[in-house]
């Protein structure tokens, strides 16, 4: 598959780093307009110039969120199939309009949920099989990073989980509630703790922050048979159940669920170039699912 890469900031030069091992991908030529330096294919400052001039399967649009749609449209409407980093636009209206350019166009469509392919996230998936779920509680926390400027929080890191929650559960959000603050970003919410009620009467929450000096990823779930904490970040998985006997309300047992570590972004970039090949979705986020977690983060759900 003859692959392009739209973006090299920190994530544009992530998937660059992954494709380069990933035997059915050939990346022909990237695209940057400030970038510099050897990157082993044709460097293009303009899209318009780099799309004319070269053939592709498919694409990775890793430019700021704020550019989105526009390259995706540009993209699209030259027949070419794209990956397009989360969330699929700043808004809900524009991820409309680019599903309606690709439904238009006829060309594949995925936006890069990359946690989907966390393989902690597989696996209690698939523990949670047949299980009844009670609720669900997301940590996102961290420092703020020097390279998010266009978007809060809400729209960086809360979409992740959001889409998480439903992936997770495999039911819609009905209701939600939303508090944020601005403590320390120049110009958007730093701070913020969603509510949700779903389907089934399961519970979710989400706690994210660019105000705390370490690092959080985890992901806790109570089912009727079993509580279970994911680090997202060690890609760890332990299951607490309860002792069989009287005593059952104050002992339990904690086990670790074996987890293949395997690197996310690798498994996401495989999946792609399948889906290109065979049309086979797979865990791939939809334009549609990004959409939903765009109007909930926004209060519109």
């Amino acid at each position: 598959m003859r692959i392009g890469v739209i973006g090299l900031g920190v994530m544009g030069k992530n998937h660059l780093r992954v494709l380069n091992t990933i035997a059915d991908a050939e990346i022909i030529a990237v695209c940057d307009p400030v970038a510099e330096g050897d990157f082993g294919v044709p460097l293009f400052k303009s899209v318009d110039e780099m799309i004319e001039t070269t053939k592709f399967d498919g694409m990775i649009i890793a430019v700021p969120t704020a550019f989105h749609k526009e390259v995706a449209l540009k993209c699209i409407n030259k027949g070419i199939n794209v990956l397009i980093e989360k969330p699929v636009a700043p808004t809900a209206k524009d991820g409309l309009e680019i599903l309606k350019a690709a439904n238009k166009a006829g060309v594949k469509t995925a936006v890069g949920y990359i946690e989907r392919f966390n393989p902690v996230v597989a696996s209690l998936k698939e523990e949670l099989k047949g299980k009844e779920l009670y609720s669900i509680s997301m940590t996102r926390v961290g420092p703020i990073p020097p390279r998010i400027a266009d978007v809060g929080i809400l729209t960086d890191l809360s979409v992740h989980d959001i889409d998480l929650i439903r992936h997770i559960s495999g039911k819609e959000i009905l209701n939600s509630n939303i508090f944020k603050s601005q403590k320390i970003h120049n110009h958007y919410e730093d701070n913020a703790i969603l509510s949700f009620e779903l389907e089934g009467d399961v519970t979710a929450s989400i706690t994210t922050n660019w105000l705390t000096p370490f690092k959080k990823r985890v992901m806790e779930v109570a089912a009727k048979e079993a509580y279970y904490e994911a680090d997202l970040m060690s890609q760890g998985l332990s299951e607490y159940s309860s002792y069989q006997g009287t005593n059952r309300f104050n002992s339990y047992a904690v086990s670790d669920i074996f987890v293949k570590k395997q690197e996310p972004l690798l498994n996401e970039l495989h999946a792609f170039i399948r889906f290109i090949k065979t049309g086979e979705r797979q865990n791939l986020a939809s334009i549609e699912d990004s959409v939903k977690t765009i109007e909930i983060s926004q209060g519109k759900n």
